[in-house]
């Protein structure tokens, strides 16, 4: 067990549930396990089969930041421009950080948004050449 994952917005103890309370209109969610605060509506998902959380609570700001980062870095490995592994050492270069804290689950608002300025960068350079 997980223990008590701890919001980032109030500093109160979240509760694990079920997707089917989450995602009500999404059958195929329900028996996925996520951490959620109500006062901030922030939640995320666990690990498969566990209650790890996949990386940290996102308010409905900090998710719609996650999917643009991934919307802009996973093409580079996804499409095989690059190995996955590469991809995440190309990214902790750009963002100046380990690459043991290179993990958009874990990323703030801001070193989402640095992901995609670094992303689109990296796309207009390969354009251009």
């Amino acid at each position: 067990m997980a223990g008590n994952v701890i919001c980032p917005y109030c500093a109160c103890p979240s509760r694990l549930i079920t997707g089917s309370e989450l995602y009500p209109q999404r059958r195929d969610l329900w028996a996925k396990k996520f951490w959620f605060c109500p006062v901030d509506a922030a939640w995320v998902g666990c690990h498969p089969g566990t209650e790890k959380p996949l990386g940290r609570l996102a308010n409905a700001e900090l998710r719609k930041a996650k999917q643009a980062a991934h919307a802009a870095f996973d093409p580079l490995w996804k499409t095989g421009m690059m190995r996955r592994a590469d991809a995440y050492h190309w990214l902790c270069g750009e963002l100046g950080i380990p690459r043991g804290e290179t993990h958009i689950g874990m990323f703030d608002t801001d070193r989402c948004l640095a992901t995609v300025k670094a992303c689109e960068e990296r796309e207009s350079s390969r354009r251009q050449l």
